[in-house]
């Protein structure tokens, strides 16, 4: 009888325990972050509401239980939302070591609880497997910029630079994908040239491919261009060579004649007679040639 009791009591208090509220509620924990990225990621954020003013001592243990670092003790704190952040760094001032599951714990007077949030330290940055920049050839002012594909070790976000400027900021996090540049530099086009960007992989932690190790693209700025640097016709044959400028006319020359267009595509003549010809179509002070081989009939 006297065992009944005892078990009846315990089973009352373990569901009187259940209905009572935990006192804390709201949880807001980074996921992962790296304390050496010297970026804006590089401490995580511990967040909760206290459901009542309380004074707490905050811990950050591992997937042990061991205490790893304390961000703060018995410190007084008044009911709703308090904030704290770890450094990724123990008590002793070393870093805590990848690779381990962290989770944040609230002490207070009656009880201790371990927050089920885990944290991850990343310090390790991405590698770019490999970049491209297709044909690399920009026409200045096209709205669609040139294309720069790239593959990462892992889900990373693409930033691209020329010189210590950022040119671009990708936007989604995957080992693959493609970017577009604009040929601008902060929100000013660049003349017609030959460019060298960098591209570097940022994972989700904050980590970034170390300078050395970024991606060469080169990339040329065009005011106007041929899609082909040599084309082959009969002799006395019409042909049709694509043209690439925002310009809204442009010149050409072949074989002594000349004239103008004003359409992407160039229908020409070729000259009587066999033999290797220079087409040039220019814009303003800019040009773009191919060469045209003129066979028999």
């Amino acid at each position: 009888m006297v065992l009944l009791l005892a078990t009846a009591a315990a089973f009352a208090l373990t569901e009187h325990l259940k209905l009572i509220k935990s006192p804390i509620y709201r949880t807001d924990v980074t996921t992962v972050f790296s304390p050496v990225c010297k970026c804006a990621t590089d401490q995580a954020k511990i967040g909760f509401s206290l459901r009542s003013a309380a004074t707490i001592t905050v811990t950050i243990v591992d997937s042990s239980g061991h205490e790893v670092d304390t961000l703060a003790t018995n410190q007084s704190e008044p009911r709703g939302a308090v904030t704290f952040h770890w450094n990724g760094h123990t008590d002793t001032g070393a870093l805590a070591p990848d690779g381990s599951s962290y989770q944040p714990q609230v002490a207070f007077s009656d009880r201790t609880i371990t927050m089920p949030n885990t944290i991850a330290v990343d310090t390790t940055p991405p590698t770019v497997v490999s970049a491209s920049d297709g044909n690399g050839l920009l026409i200045a002012g096209a709205p669609q910029g040139v294309a720069i594909q790239y593959v990462f070790n892992g889900r990373a976000r693409a930033h691209v630079y020329f010189g210590a400027r950022t040119v671009v900021l990708g936007r989604h996090k995957l080992p693959r994908g493609g970017v577009r540049w604009n040929g601008k530099v902060g929100g000013k086009a660049l003349p017609p040239g030959r460019y060298v960007l960098e591209v570097a992989a940022v994972d989700k932690a904050g980590n970034e491919t170390p300078q050395a190790e970024q991606k060469r693209v080169v990339v040329h700025i065009r005011a106007i261009a041929l899609d082909a640097s040599s084309i082959h016709v009969a002799a006395g044959a019409r042909f049709t060579v694509k043209v690439r400028t925002t310009a809204a006319s442009y010149a050409w020359t072949l074989a002594g004649k000349n004239g103008s267009g004003t359409t992407k595509l160039l229908h020409l003549r070729a000259p009587s007679r066999p033999g290797r010809y220079r087409l040039v179509v220019s814009e303003h002070h800019y040009s773009a040639t191919a060469t045209v081989i003129v066979g028999k009939r």
